[in-house]
């Protein structure tokens, strides 16, 4: 991954996001506010404007400022755990290009800090459910020397999976959690949408 395969995970994301913001919303609108899709499509459009014009020696800047501008703009708990993923993602990557190890390496770092702020487990019904094993595909995937649309492949499907898992649990974490069981039954739209970023990452890595 270089600086403008960044630059166009972050426009794919903003996209994918935007075409499913209304969805995002409903699911968000049965276990919780109900705009998530409408706060994570405000944040995604505005930080590809801030990337654009970013001068970039690689992929690292373009994480961390996507970070920053997603803790800027986006509501809710959803700017700060997301702007903690990408922008503690971006820090770790160092030089013109990132290997799928490196990736790796600075998602696992991303999911750690948003685990730490969140205080969530796999299970508990959040984006963590998506993430966690998007980022242990990608860490299998560089162990293998597998090529990086391959290894984006990979961690994109196994965090829809993890996304779709979440139906059937009861939340444990965030505003959801209040339901108590009456959450069980919906996707979490945390893990909906992490998991369209990764989709949006596995399509810029084929193109």
């Amino acid at each position: 991954m270089d600086t403008a395969l960044a630059k166009a995970w972050v426009a794919a994301a903003a996209d994918a996001v935007s075409g499913e913001a209304e969805g995002l919303s409903r699911l968000d609108a049965a276990i919780g506010d109900g705009d998530h899709g409408t706060n994570m499509d405000r944040g995604l459009t505005a930080a590809r404007t801030a990337v654009d014009g970013l001068e970039a020696d690689g992929p690292g800047p373009v994480l961390v400022k996507t970070g920053m501008t997603m803790i800027s703009r986006v509501g809710g708990a959803s700017g700060p755990l997301y702007g903690t993923l990408l922008r503690t993602a971006g820090k770790r990557l160092e030089g013109p290009e990132a290997g799928v190890a490196d990736l790796a390496a600075a998602l696992r770092a991303g999911l750690d800090a948003v685990q730490k702020m969140g205080a969530a487990k796999p299970g508990d019904k959040t984006l963590v459910d998506a993430l966690s094993p998007a980022v242990e595909a990608l860490e299998k995937a560089a162990g293998q020397g597998t090529p990086l649309s391959e290894a984006a492949e990979a961690a994109a499907a196994a965090a829809e999976q993890g996304a779709q898992a979440t139906v059937p649990l009861q939340a444990r974490k965030g505003r959801a959690s209040y339901l108590g069981e009456r959450s069980i039954g919906h996707e979490d739209p945390g893990a909906a949408s992490s998991a369209l970023l990764m989709r949006a990452l596995a399509g810029v890595c084929r193109a």
